[in-house]
């Protein structure tokens, strides 16, 4: 066996570890800094930059990690929160189809059909029921016709019912139905907050014979439209009303404010701007305040001369007469009722006159604009031995 000599490598070990030892104490005196002795200043500058760099970074690399953890850790959070919503409002949802009762397609047409049939039925007892009610109180066949067409004017004429429906491209009155109030005196009259807003008049002719106007004054009439006159049915002769001096005087001496109304027989526009010029030459003596008004009906003579005239024609004569009043600087209007406005003139091409319309029933049946009502032919005035016809004015052209 050979014997290894170990002395030299002892001392190698030794001198080893001395220089281990000494590095350790120089590395122990910069990092561990004893009393005032700073081993580091003895170190190049740019070594110690680095050295501090190398401190500084470290702690701000940590920072951005942890930053980063914490925002995955709220995005974690949020995501989380907004799948428990979901989940929540799925559950809902089911709770409801849960609770929902689905019908198939032909169980929902087997329903619709049967309510349908029992609005049917429903609807056909009640308009039975409304006919019947209306029969027991003496209603007569258009107030029927009129309760069960609402959106539609019906006019009875000439044996038979004519229906036309209610035209927006005509202008309507804005008047409210139940302000429309019969007094105790049987004197219609439009209120307002308990403040009557029309004015009562009447219009007369020689079929009221002598008239006493002070006790008409005396009665609250505050205007009256007088007939002035007529052209004849057959002939068409101009004439003039045999009391229409006598009732102009007499209505404006005591303080009545007046109106003339003309009825026409003209068969076009020459004839009707004849009639308005014989009008204007009867009626310039005399302070008019209210409106000249042509009187346009159907005339029950035995073949009139007007029998042959249609819709236009008669529109025409209305055009041409107002138009001329209007030159002369009176207001131009033209009376008539049901028939007149509906069957024998178009009030589309009416629209810029004042309309008088006469109609004996309330409530109103007709609704387009119109200025005058008269709604009663067999009124009683003071002063005035007949019946008389009464009118409600909705605006006061005597102020």
């Amino acid at each position: 066996m050979k014997h290894r000599d170990y002395s030299n490598r002892n001392t190698n070990d030794r001198n080893t570890n001395d220089i281990f030892i000494q590095d350790m104490d120089r590395e122990e005196l910069h990092s561990y800094p004893s009393g005032k002795t700073f081993p580091d200043e003895g170190m190049p500058p740019k070594r110690r930059k680095r050295r501090r760099r190398r401190g500084i970074a470290l702690p701000v690399f940590l920072c951005i990690i942890a930053l980063g953890s914490l925002t995955g850790c709220l995005f974690l959070v949020i995501k989380n929160r907004l799948l428990e919503t979901e989940i929540s409002e799925a559950a809902a949802y089911v709770e409801e189809m849960n609770n929902t009762v689905l019908y198939t397609e032909e169980e929902t047409a087997d329903m619709i059909n049967a309510a349908v049939s029992d609005a049917s039925r429903q609807k056909e007892e009640d308009i039975l029921g409304r006919v019947k009610t209306m029969m027991e109180n003496g209603e007569g066949t258009s107030a029927m016709l009129r309760e069960l067409y609402p959106g539609e004017i019906v006019v009875a004429a000439d044996s038979r019912y004519y229906f036309f429906p209610v035209l927006d491209t005509i202008r309507h009155h804005s008047y409210i139905e139940d302000q429309f109030v019969m007094n105790e005196d049987d004197i219609l009259e439009y209120m307002a907050d308990g403040e009557v807003l029309s004015k009562k008049g009447i219009d007369v002719s020689r079929y009221q014979g002598e008239i006493d106007w002070e006790k008409v004054a005396g009665d609250g009439v505050e205007y009256a439209f007088i007939r002035l006159g007529i052209r004849g049915a057959t002939e068409g002769k101009l004439m003039l009303d045999e009391t229409y001096e006598d009732n102009m005087e007499g209505a404006l001496e005591n303080g009545v404010n007046v109106g003339v109304y003309f009825f026409t027989q003209a068969l076009n526009k020459e004839e009707a701007v004849e009639e308005a010029e014989f009008v204007l030459e009867n009626l310039k003596d005399y302070d008019v305040s209210y409106p000249i008004v042509l009187d346009v009906e159907e005339i029950t003579t035995k073949n009139p001369r007007t029998k042959n005239m249609g819709k236009q024609d008669w529109t025409n004569v209305c055009i041409a007469f107002c138009d001329r009043i209007r030159e002369a600087g009176y207001v131009p209007m033209i009376y008539g009722n049901l028939k007149t406005f509906m069957l024998m003139v178009d009030l589309e091409q009416l629209e810029e006159y004042e309309k008088w319309f006469a109609y004996y029933r309330t409530p109103l049946y007709f609704p387009y604009e119109f200025s005058v009502w008269q709604y009663s032919s067999t009124g009683k005035v003071n002063g005035i031995d007949t019946d008389v016809d009464m009118n409600i004015s909705m605006k006061d052209w005597g102020e």
